[in-house]
């Protein structure tokens, strides 16, 4: 007789019809989840304000997950009313460099991050508290995991935790007081010292914290006593129609392209080589997929490239991966800061099944700087590097005219999603 499931509870924002990075790790997560024996609850709100949609993610939602839905107060929603398009941009992460920041935008950015802490869905914790405490009773829940950012999820897994004595485990998809942005938020003393003591309340309560990368591990690791799993993002096995690469040397950018992931020694060494060698002028494309900050843009058009710019916006997930497998070449940019060596994009893991060769640039010590050599998928840059930098992308540029612009990746099954499901299990819902 097959033993009965074990329910667990996964609380999160980002869900399908959510586009973006943020949506994928749950949803892979929830789908091979009942393969090991557990039957997944997914809490999410009725009536999210998404930055981005992609309709497309709701064929991939597992039939076995059972969602629960339940109202939310937006202040994103409400915002809109002054300005839709910077209330977008800065839900979605894209905050414009202080010096083109508008009033309204100065204002919207200290309200944010003053008087909404940790963060603008921090009204949904209350009532969830209230419906989920009834709902864990009712179903026997006894795990429930809970996912940020938003890190506002984090104090419903707190309270739930005081008050119904279950098993919590904390993702962290991202840091909390280290992440990029943070500093971005023009807060004052008082508000940071309360984000600094809410993470330390849900670090020291949690039974278990799930990081996606070493160095986040060991940044928490100075704040908690308590086990800390490193389980990395990863890939699905995607059924893309086979297509012919690109027939221009195109260097693909896939995602969202932020204002301080600006990499200047890129466009300085991609100028020179336009200007060096009139054949990778004619050949040479650079593809833009995803929203691009103006500050980027316009970068691009300083160091004179935008002829060879081809924009297209943002695309649905499915589209992502075949510009992924039909680029030449594709570039993943992290902001060079030392806070952010520890952020591991989510889209390195997709690249890498692409078997097309990746041009990554970050601060040094970046901790995928590490998967990409051990999977031998690319080249890692620091912001210091242009000439380093400008040998590699010609080097790949004459491999293209010879026809063999390719890379042998090894040991890529450490990364898919089913593997990476199973080390959940074991590590973090699995009672040793």
């Amino acid at each position: 007789m097959k033993p009965e499931a074990q329910k667990i509870l996964i609380i999160t924002y980002y869900w399908p019809p959510a586009g973006g990075p943020g949506v994928q790790r749950w949803l892979k997560f929830v789908k091979y989840l009942p393969d090991y024996g557990f039957e997944p609850h997914v809490y999410i709100p009725e009536n999210p304000t998404y930055p981005i949609v992609d309709e497309k993610l709701m064929n991939e939602v597992s039939e076995k997950a059972i969602i629960i839905k339940q109202k939310i107060k937006e202040p994103y929603r409400w915002a809109s009313f002054l300005s839709k398009n910077n209330t977008k941009k800065i839900s979605s992460g894209i905050i414009p460099s202080k010096k083109r920041q508008s009033l309204i935008e100065k204002i919207m950015l200290w309200v944010r991050g003053n008087l909404f802490i940790p963060d603008a869905r921090v009204l949904w914790v209350k009532p969830s508290v209230v419906f989920l405490k009834d709902y864990i009773a009712k179903h026997h829940i006894e795990t429930i995991i809970t996912t940020g950012p938003p890190h506002s999820l984090h104090l419903i897994g707190l309270q739930l935790k005081k008050q119904c004595n279950i098993k919590w485990i904390a993702d962290f998809r991202d840091p909390w007081t280290t992440i990029g942005y943070h500093k971005e938020l023009m807060l004052n003393e008082n508000s940071e010292r309360k984000h600094k003591e809410l993470e330390k309340s849900v670090l020291h309560s949690a039974d278990k914290i799930m990081v996606t990368s070493p160095t986040t591990k060991s940044e928490f690791s100075n704040l908690t006593t308590k086990p800390i799993e490193v389980i990395t993002n990863g890939y699905d096995i995607e059924k893309v129609n086979k297509s012919e690469l690109d027939k221009k040397f195109s260097i693909a950018h896939i995602g969202s392209f932020l204002s301080n992931r600006n990499p200047r020694i890129l466009w300085k060494a991609l100028k020179e080589l336009v200007k060096e060698n009139n054949e990778f002028a004619a050949d040479f494309q650079l593809k833009l997929i995803g929203k691009v900050s103006q500050d980027v843009l316009e970068t691009i058009d300083e160091f004179k490239l935008g002829k060879f710019v081809n924009n297209l916006g943002y695309v649905s997930h499915d589209e992502a991966v075949s510009h992924q497998r039909i680029s030449q070449v594709l570039l993943l940019i992290e902001i060079d800061a030392e806070e952010t060596r520890c952020i591991i994009p989510g889209k390195l893991f997709e690249y890498m099944v692409s078997e097309r060769p990746i041009i990554a640039i970050g601060p040094k010590a970046s901790d995928f700087e590490g998967i990409l050599k051990e999977t031998n998928t690319g080249q890692f840059f620091t912001y210091q590097e242009k000439e380093k930098l400008k040998d590699t992308i010609l080097t790949y540029y004459q491999l293209y005219k010879q026809n063999n612009l390719k890379v042998y990746p090894v040991g890529l099954q450490y990364y898919s999603r089913k593997s990476l499901t199973e080390k959940l299990v074991k590590a973090c819902l699995t009672d040793h």
